[in-house]
């Protein structure tokens, strides 16, 4: 069976990375949180001091540091490894969101970041979600899709996650957090968060995760089923 490009772009905490995870697993694809990878660059230069506005020291940085995905066997997660070190817990913490999209702006990130993730995804197989999928990292992916939540929607989402993982933050602090991410995402020169064209719309604000993934798997069969028709020019059987 053809494998595809599963791009899925959207606002923060509005369930993205669990949907795709979960139509991964399904699919038996790959799955890329490419979110954890700007995470991964705001704590690589976090920890090493390099100011978010020294380019050089980016640029040098950026060949240095290796960014990877390892399975964890015990849970079944892909887990973002920097320089062969688990990391996941730390890129989660709300000191990187505070960040991660000052660093995400950075011309330099983005570009060597897009390098990467098409070649995660060359060999397609693939569910992918972030900010910039549909538009500049696969535009030819077969499936797209645009997910939103009203923010105080999203809030409390974040808030309960990083409540799961011992951090207590004010719902206040967590909506303005999402405020100033939505707007720096959304008006960044380089590859702005935006639906793309041919992208299918899904607010979240009111369904479950199962109802957003089987969404998600039903225009998967569609794609699958179009391209079948397409390459053989009969409808096949049970359809």
């Amino acid at each position: 069976m053809k494998k595809i490009v599963i791009a899925i772009d959207g606002h923060s905490s509005c369930g993205k990375s669990t949907t795709a995870k979960l139509v991964a697993a399904e699919l038996g694809y790959a799955y890329i949180d490419t979110g954890a990878m700007y995470r991964a660059v705001t704590l690589y230069l976090l920890e090493n001091n390099i100011g978010f506005d020294d380019l050089a020291r980016i640029e040098q940085a950026l060949q240095q540091m290796h960014i990877a995905f390892k399975r964890n066997r015990r849970t079944g997660r892909n887990e973002l490894c920097l320089d062969g070190v688990i990391r996941e817990d730390e890129i989660r913490e709300m000191r990187i969101s505070n960040l991660v999209s000052e660093v995400s702006v950075i011309p330099a990130v983005r570009h060597e970041l897009v390098r990467q993730q098409q070649r995660m995804g060359r060999k397609r197989g693939v569910v992918m979600d972030g900010r910039d999928i549909g538009t500049t990292v696969f535009p030819d992916a077969e499936v797209k899709l645009f997910m939103t939540a009203d923010t105080y929607t999203r809030a409390l989402r974040r808030q309960q996650e990083l409540a799961d993982k011992g951090e207590n933050i004010p719902l206040d602090d967590i909506v303005a957090n999402l405020t100033k991410r939505d707007h720096i995402d959304s008006t960044r020169a380089e590859s702005p968060l935006r639906r793309a064209s041919d992208a299918i719309l899904l607010d979240t604000s009111h369904i479950t995760i199962d109802e957003q993934v089987d969404f998600v798997l039903e225009r998967v069969s569609a794609a699958l089923f179009a391209h079948a028709v397409q390459l053989t020019g009969n409808t096949p059987q049970g359809h």
